[in-house]
């Protein structure tokens, strides 16, 4: 590894505090302090919460105009993002990916029990422009959100038409249109946004988008056929006064995408740094996703009751998956979900403390298809299963209690317990050698409990000393009991029958600062995993595939130290910045004798990084930024890295720098206009274990026009 790769992220880890990643908007004479919400299910002030929470508004995704969500929170701090395609990203958060991280929208869960091991495609099928704000909390949140808050909670909070800050009233009619040009991937992104309403009483906000996503180009390897994609999608959200303390509010998202390939499986494919490619003709991706949700939400409650809050939410996704053989065999493959969901909230105030408290169930409803058709496009066969069982059920039934003390003055006290109940039915399921069919239902329960403190060192409140202790878990779900399909490159996943929850234990310290010259944090974070489950040969080979099951005794750790600052000058300049160390191992089955080895976990980024400078004019009207992001050398692979040899090059993955100067014009209060220069430096790279390379030079250009 060259030293320019790695000069950067090793000094960031070096520096001893730091302190906000995200620049802050100009001194205001009152400033307000930052809420939040995810980090203690309350409105908080972000000071005040046990955690170094992570956020990214709607101004910052505007100005940086990234194309989806997962590329959204890659300048966050400890976050890398692997994507197996330019359609596929999936976000690392201290450790873990996929599964073990989860999302919400809007407080309503959007992990399903489908979702499949290692980074998957799911958060991508989020569209980013309908956010307000996008928090996530790094560490275990199993206590307050269940099954799979392993890693980091993401909370994606939508935008409304804030009806309640307009004249009392008064009706209002307002929106916006924008447009986004990249050169590197040649796309072209259109969004619309309208709000209406009464001051006071109603409003309205609907949105829609429709992007289309063009091959990237590559430093190096020139054009990527078969990486680019269309996607549309629209969101409609309605809130109503009900009284000064109650609000109604229903929401409904839909989004489609269309051929997104999973090129580096495909004759497609372009090799680099020594990876193979695949020899399908063909493997795409169609998937649509909706959710509808009903909120009825009481804040300053008189009474026993300080808040209530009631959230029904139905969800829908499809998958469809088409392979084309070499020989002209091909297979059409289907998922289609149904996600029933119900959330109840209360806060308290009590002689004991802040009681939040409440109880939470999601149910999944899963049918999955699977028809092979011969060369010659005539039907072959139809299989027991498609990816997952087929006429399958998965449930989820939560309650949990957090208690806020205050102790003295200065100390803060989260003391909380969850107990999980999580059952899976599936109604047929194949064994793909003697192609019988079998049936399973299993159930685990659950209880987790969390200790985590705030001190305030000053009277000021400037600075803050945070620790915890943080059990978490993670129930096997459906794609981990009835599994049909391939997994790693030359990898076929079957059904493991026999599972038990993956159990980790989280201890964190850390220091957070807010001063009003700069904000930050820095946080030293062991987490102790527990009955892993991990993928594990049976010694079988089917279709040239090898046989692979899932099974427990993933024991090991992950740890690591995450930092971030931004130190303001004066209203004109900032600098900003963060860093991360990571690293982790556990126990794996590389062969089919179930001996276990103790190796890296995957996708493991050791160091990354950036360093950014900030120019803004007191009005705010022009505003410029170069910002340099690095991630170090990734070559501590795994067994099942080694073996999937299309997505990690023999040595690992090469460490990279990226430069990029972005700035914007606020030419009046109805048109903005933002451009960027994005990798400067032309890097051939890639994000680790990521099937295609990244886009090399290029332009971005975003106009932004409200009325």
């Amino acid at each position: 590894m060259s030293a320019h790769k790695f000069i950067l992220p090793a000094l960031l880890i070096s520096t001893p505090l730091a302190l906000s990643a995200e620049p802050p908007a100009p001194a205001a004479a009152t400033p307000l302090p930052e809420m939040v919400v995810t980090a203690t299910r309350q409105a908080a002030e972000a000071q005040g919460t046990p955690f170094a929470v992570r956020d990214i508004g709607s101004e910052q995704i505007n100005q940086r105009q990234p194309r989806t969500l997962p590329e959204a929170l890659r300048e966050l701090p400890g976050v890398s993002v692997q994507k197996t395609s330019n359609g596929q990203g999936s976000p690392h958060v201290r450790g873990f990916t996929g599964f073990r991280n989860l999302a919400m929208i809007d407080g309503v869960r959007f992990n399903n029990s489908t979702f499949r091991e290692g980074p998957n495609q799911y958060w991508n099928t989020i569209d980013l422009l309908t956010m307000d704000r996008i928090e996530l909390v790094p560490g275990q949140g199993s206590v307050l959100y269940g099954s799979d808050a392993i890693g980091g909670t993401l909370n994606l909070l939508t935008k409304s038409s804030n009806f309640r800050d307009g004249e009392a009233g008064k009706t209002f009619f307002h929106g916006l249109g924008q447009y986004r040009f990249s050169t590197a991937e040649d796309s072209h992104l259109g969004h619309l946004e309208l709000n209406t309403g009464t001051g006071g009483q109603w409003g309205l906000h609907v949105d829609g988008s429709y992007s289309i996503f063009g091959d990237v180009r590559a430093a190096g390897l020139g054009r990527q056929p078969r990486t680019g994609y269309d996607q549309w999608s629209w969101n409609a959200r309605l809130d109503a006064a009900l009284d000064p303390n109650w609000t109604l509010t229903a929401v409904h998202q839909q989004l489609q995408q269309d051929d997104v390939w999973r090129t580096h499986s495909t004759i497609f494919g372009i090799p680099w740094q020594g990876t193979t490619v695949g020899t399908d003709l063909r493997r795409s991706f169609d998937q649509d996703r909706t959710l509808s949700y009903l909120k009825l939400d009481g804040q300053k409650l008189d009474g026993f009751l300080d808040s209530a809050t009631l959230t029904l939410s139905y969800q829908t996704a499809g998958e469809e998956l088409t392979r084309v053989r070499s020989t002209g065999v091909s297979s059409l493959s289907e998922v289609d979900l149904q996600t029933w969901g119900a959330d109840l909230q209360f806060s308290s105030s009590s002689p004991l403390g802040m009681l939040t408290y409440g109880v939470d169930y999601y149910r999944d409803q899963v049918d999955s298809s699977n028809v092979s058709y011969k060369a010659d496009g005539s039907f072959d066969t139809r299989s027991i299963q498609g990816p997952v069982g087929d006429d399958s059920s998965y449930d989820l039934l939560g309650a949990w209690l957090q208690d806020e003390i205050t102790a003295g003055d200065r100390t803060h006290l989260f003391l909380g317990g969850r107990f999980t109940h999580a059952r899976a039915r599936v109604g047929q399921f194949e064994d793909p050698v003697t192609k019988q069919e079998s049936s399973l239902t299993d159930s685990w329960n659950d209880f987790s409990a969390s200790g985590r403190l705030v001190v305030d060192l000053d009277e000021a409140d400037q600075f803050a000393l945070f620790a915890g202790a943080s059990q978490g878990f993670r129930a096997p779900n459906l794609s981990d009991v009835s599994r049909l399909d391939i997994a790693r490159s030359g990898e076929l996943e079957i059904a493991g029958t026999s599972l038990d929850p993956e159990k980790f234990l989280s201890l964190e310290l850390g220091l957070k600062a807010e001063t009003g010259a700069f904000t930050g944090s820095v946080s030293v974070f062991h987490t102790i995993i527990n009955d892993l489950i991990v993928r594990q040969p049976t010694g079988q080979m089917v279709d040239e595939l090898i046989e692979v099951s899932k099974a427990n005794g993933g024991d090991g750790h992950v740890q690591g130290i995450e930092l971030a600052f931004n130190y303001q000058f004066n209203e004109n300049w900032s600098l900003f910045g963060h860093g991360s160390y990571t690293e982790g191992e556990a126990d794996q089955f590389p062969s089919s004798d179930r001996r276990a080895a103790r190796e890296s976990l995957s996708r493991v980024v050791p160091f990354m990084g950036s360093l950014g400078l900030r120019a803004q004019t007191s009005d705010r009207r022009f505003w410029g930024e170069l910002v340099c992001i690095a991630a170090s050398e990734a070559d501590k692979l795994n067994s099942g890295e080694r073996a999937d040899t299309q997505r990690f090059p023999v040595d690992g993955t090469p460490g990279w720098t990226l430069l990029t100067l972005r700035g914007g014009w606020k030419v009046n209060d109805h048109l903005s206009l933002n451009a960027s220069l994005e990798n400067l430096l032309d890097e051939e790279y890639r994000a680790h274990g990521s099937g295609s390379n990244e886009p090399g030079f290029g332009a971005t250009l975003g106009m932004t026009v409200s009325f």
